[in-house]
C-alpha cells in the first residue's frame, strides 16, 4: 500500500533583499503586535550558543488565500526579517492524501507567478511600515523561492527509510518539481542529501525543495529558510561586485588611454571604498549571523543545505572580488599619488620659471 499522509503542511517561500540593513530593535517597535523575536525551537538538547546572532524578528501578516491547480494557502503569511536587509516571506498549505499527489504540487509550485506577486505585495508593504528601521531601502530585483515539504504523519506507521527506498522516485520527482519518469542516477542524487535523527524521522535536502518527516521540524525549516536567505544575499552581494568591478575597470582603461586628461580620481576613490566597505560588511554579516556549534544534528542540516546551494562557491567567489577589488583601489590610490606628485612637480617648475622670469625682468635696466 502506498504511503498516505494524515498531516502535513507545504511551505513555499521567497527570500528578498530589501536594504542594506535593518535595525530589527526599532522594527520591533514600529511594527504592532502579533511581533517576535524568532529562535530556534529545539526538540533535543543543544547549548544557547547555537542561535542567531542578532535574532530576526518574526512578522506574522495578514492576507488573501492563494489558489492553485488543486491547492490552496492558508490565509496571512509569515514574514521574517533579518539584520542584514533581507526578508523571508513563506506560504503554508495544508497537506493530505497520497504521497503520490506532491510532485505535482511541487510542479506548480516552483517559481509560481501568483505567489511571487503577492509576496512582492508583502514585502513592499512591509518596508512602507518599516520607515527608518530599514537602512537605504529597495527591493531587489533577485528573488530565491524554496518549498519545505513538512509531513508530520502517515495514515499507517512506517518507516522513514521508505522515502529513499521504496518511494524514492515519488520524493525525487517531488525534490526536482518533476512529475514524470525519472533515471535512476537522477533519483539517487535528489535523494542523496539526507539525515535522520531516529528510525522515524527524515529531512532530505535538495536544491530547490525539500522534505521533513517529522512530527516537529521547526528547528530544521527555520535553518533551511535562513539558507536560502543566505543564498539570496551570495546572489545579490556577487551581482553587486560584478557592477563595481566593470566600472571600476572602465575607470582604470578610461585614464589609461587619456593619459591628458586630469579628470580628479578622488570621488572615484571614496566611492569605490564605500562600496567596497559595504559589500565587506555585508559579507561578514551573512555569514556569522547563525552560530553553528553544539547540535550536531541541525549542524548537519546545514551543512546539506550549504552543500546543495553551493554556499561554499558563492563565498569563494565573493571573497576573490573583493580582494580583486581591494587590490584595484590599491592601484588608483597609486595612481592618484603619483597624480598629485605630479602636479606638484609642475607647479614647483612653473614657481621656478616665473621666479626666475621675475628677477630677469626686475635685474633689466630702465632705458
Amino acid at each position: 500500500m502506498r504511503p498516505v499522509i494524515a498531516k502535513g503542511t507545504c511551505f513555499p517561500m521567497f527570500a528578498y533583499e530589501v536594504a542594506q540593513a535593518i535595525d530589527l530593535d526599532a522594527a520591533q517597535r514600529r511594527l504592532f503586535e502579533g511581533v517576535e523575536r524568532q529562535t530556534i525551537k529545539y526538540k533535543r538538547r543543544a547549548p544557547a550558543s547555537f542561535e542567531y546572532r542578532p535574532a530576526p524578528v518574526h512578522v506574522p501578516r495578514s492576507g488573501e488565500p492563494q489558489t492553485g491547480d488543486g491547492w490552496q494557502t492558508m490565509p496571512g503569511v509569515e514574514v521574517v526579517l533579518y539584520d542584514f536587509g533581507a526578508v523571508s516571506v513563506s506560504y503554508a498549505i495544508p497537506l493530505a492524501g497520497e504521497l503520490t499527489r506532491l510532485p505535482a504540487l511541487a510542479e506548480d509550485l516552483w517559481g509560481n507567478e501568483r505567489l511571487l506577486k503577492d509576496s512582492r505585495r508583502h514585502v513592499e508593504q512591509l518596508l512602507g511600515d518599516l520607515g527608518a528601521a530599514a537602512v537605504r531601502p529597495r527591493i531587489a530585483d533577485l528573488v530565491e523561492d524554496y518549498s519545505i515539504f513538512h509531513i508530520e504523519t502517515f495514515t499507517e506507521p512506517c518507516d522513514a527509510a521508505m522515502l529513499w527506498t521504496t518511494e524514492a522516485l515519488t520524493v525525487a520527482q517531488l525534490l526536482r518539481a518533476a512529475p514524470h519518469p525519472l533515471s535512476q542516477q537522477e533519483i539517487a542524487d535528489a535523494t542523496a542529501a539526507r539525515l535522520s535523527f531516529g528510525p522515524n524521522d527524515a529531512t532530505i535536502i535538495d536544491t530547490d525543495a525539500a522534505m521533513l518527516f517529522d512530527p516537529e521540524g521547526d528547528d530544521v525549516r527555520d535553518i533551511l529558510e535562513f539558507a536560502n536567505t543566505q543564498l539570496l544575499e551570495m546572489r545579490y552581494l556577487d551581482h553587486e561586485l560584478d557592477d563595481v568591478l566593470e566600472r571600476a575597470y572602465e575607470g582604470l582603461l578610461g585614464r589609461s588611454r587619456r593619459p591628458w586628461r586630469m579628470a580628479p580620481v578622488g570621488p572615484d576613490l571614496r566611492s569605490l571604498a564605500r562600496l567596497e566597505l559595504d559589500a565587506a560588511i555585508l559579507f561578514e554579516q551573512v555569514t556569522n549571523a547563525l552560530k553553528l556549534v553544539g547540535d550536531q544534528f541541525l549542524s548537519r542540516a546545514y551543512a546539506h543545505a550549504s552543500r546543495r546551494f553551493h554556499l561554499a562557491d558563492w563565498d569563494a567567489s565573493i571573497a576573490r572580488k573583493l580582494q580583486t577589488i581591494d587590490g584595484i583601489y590599491g592601484k588608483m590610490t597609486d595612481r592618484a599619488a603619483t597624480r598629485r606628485m605630479e602636479t606638484l612637480e609642475w607647479i614647483i617648475i612653473i614657481l621656478i620659471a616665473v621666479s626666475t622670469v621675475l628677477s630677469v625682468v626686475t635685474l633689466t635696466p630702465k632705458h
